[in-house]
């Protein structure tokens, strides 16, 4: 059933692959058990016509010079990080650097590691900073992307991505393979984690790999991503801006993205305000996102994706920040208002039980920095009680920090570590997980976490309102951990009737548990 011996002796891998699928039809590798990515699939990948729709909304705001290519053979891609399409079940991209510019890039994708026959076109993205712009002489960075669709739900997919002279099907790049597992057709318990503020570092590095011990079927990254822009002001007189910063860290984190999605949202520090519209041209370069938003232009971290029963709803709170106003009131409204409608669709389909939310800048935080955006209060806060939000995970406070259940900006019920939640009752549980990897932050009150409580009546801190810092005593700090972190979830479903839940726990970067609770609801 192979490829004749004569004939592989003159073959590469690559072109025996090829072989293999065109002699073979779907209806025989399927009666005879190996079943190729078509058949696996259910249907083709994107095609060329797709890659170029996508380049459409691609946004580089410069022309980079015109590159020579260099020979392809000695230029090996870096950086992989996977994010979901519309549809987890069916919907993944794939995207990766190169160095430097090559020919041709591509993507092989199959249903085993042997058979990786279906070759797909690649898009690449191209995002030129010239000298004077932040730390570096003029330099271009190449990402490259790759959409695929008509995925299997439930299915693990074997690929490699490569270029004119580098075909991760030859026997010796085969090392260079990754995976990816689609979201399944039906509920399933599973587990995600979260964090936000990760930067390049051994404490970002570390908690990278802990996470990826999770077994965690995607990541949420709740803003300030890279910190390529060190200011976070969002403007271009910001100082330190290094572009260059992202090959590192997206050379950090492809232990973890390589086989596990990313989805990120944006913090006040991925604002490049060098690369146009609303300091998000870099981003749109290197990320390819679920583009089901209210505005991709202007917003392009904001979408929804459902696993399972989990409905997860990335927010841009630059539009609402009074702290950090550069892109304050960007979308017009227009962010707000989908919002509303995505909770509402959520909460009337059947089969969703959950809602979480992530978004960068803190509705509930007692740090000492930023503390809590009074913007987030006054646009979403409301919205989060109207619709019973599951669970609320922030960053932008660099430490790891749990509130009791909040409505009404007081506390509705308290959450002693190991306790449960009803928001359909009771309110919203808020979670600061912003201790990835950049330095810490501080608290006004000592650590209480798990193993080493230490319970105040109450925490001095403040909010930040349209006309500035606003002191206030807070009863809602549960829990407060200093050291480098990040929220690990476990999700449960149940019959119908039965309760549902979340099991949350912060892990600290030892591997040490700092605190758990339990979010439930009753199944639909």
């Amino acid at each position: 059933m192979g490829v004749p011996q004569q004939l592989a002796e003159r073959m590469s891998m690559a072109e025996q692959h090829e072989y293999l699928r065109a002699k073979f039809s779907r209806r025989t590798m399927m009666r005879g058990g190996a079943v190729t990515l078509g058949a696996v699939a259910g249907g083709a990948f994107v095609p060329g016509a797709t890659a170029q729709a996508a380049t459409a909304q691609a946004v580089p705001t410069r022309t980079a010079p015109h590159t020579e290519t260099v020979d392809g053979a000695l230029v090996a891609p870096f950086g992989r990080h996977l994010a979901y399409g519309n549809d987890p079940r069916t919907e993944m991209t794939v995207s990766w650097q190169v160095p430097v510019a090559v020919k041709k890039p591509f993507i092989r994708v199959g249903a085993h590691p042997w058979d990786l026959s279906r070759k797909i076109e690649a898009e690449v993205r191209t995002l030129y900073t010239p000298a004077g712009v932040g730390a570096g002489a003029d330099h271009t960075q190449y990402y490259v992307h790759a959409k695929l669709t008509h995925l299997r739900p439930g299915r693990t997919y074997y690929y490699g991505v490569g270029h004119q002279g580098f075909d991760p099907a030859e026997p010796h790049l085969l090392g260079t393979l990754g995976t990816f597992t689609t979201a399944p057709a039906h509920k399933a318990p599973f587990t995600f984690t979260a964090f936000g503020d990760q930067g390049v570092s051994y404490h970002a590095l570390a908690n990278d790999s802990l996470i990826l011990g999770q077994n965690p079927v995607f990541h949420l990254h709740a803003g300030d991503i890279a910190y390529g822009d060190p200011t976070g002001a969002g403007k271009a007189s910001d100082t330190g801006f290094d572009s260059r910063t992202w090959d590192q860290f997206l050379a950090q984190t492809e232990s973890v993205a390589k086989s596990v999605p990313w989805m990120v949202s944006y913090g006040n520090h991925d604002m490049e305000a060098w690369y146009s519209p609303g300091g998000y041209g870099g981003e749109e370069a290197r990320f390819t996102l679920p583009d089901n938003g209210p505005d991709r232009k202007n917003l392009p971290g904001v979408y929804s994706f459902v696993y399972g029963n989990t409905a997860v709803i990335s927010l841009d709170p630059n539009d609402v920040s009074y702290e950090i106003p550069a892109n304050l009131g960007i979308s017009g409204g227009t962010q707000t208002k989908w919002f509303e409608a995505q909770l509402k669709k959520y909460r009337a389909a059947h089969g969703i039980d959950f809602v979480i939310v992530f978004f960068h800048h803190c509705a509930y935080c007692t740090s000492t920095a930023h503390a809590s955006e009074g913007g987030v209060r006054q646009e979403w806060v409301p919205l989060f009680e109207k619709y019973q939000v599951d669970l609320v995970i922030n960053g932008h406070n660099h430490q790891y920090e749990r509130t009791d259940v909040i409505k009404g900006n007081e506390v509705a019920k308290k959450l002693p570590i190991g306790g449960t939640a009803y928001p359909e009752t009771e309110g919203v549980v808020y979670v600061t997980a912003g201790a990835a990897g950049r330095s810490l932050y501080a608290f006004s009150a000592p650590d209480s976490y798990e193993g080493h409580e230490h319970e105040v009546d109450s925490v001095a801190s403040f909010v930040n309102l349209k006309d500035g810092k606003k002191d206030e005593t807070v009863t809602w700090s549960r829990v407060r951990y200093l050291n480098y972190s990040f929220l690990r979830v476990d999700v449960n479903p149940a019959p119908r009737g039965r309760y549902a839940t979340l099991k949350v726990q912060g892990i600290a970067e030892t591997g040490d548990r700092i605190d758990h609770f339990t979010v439930a609801r009753r199944a639909k």
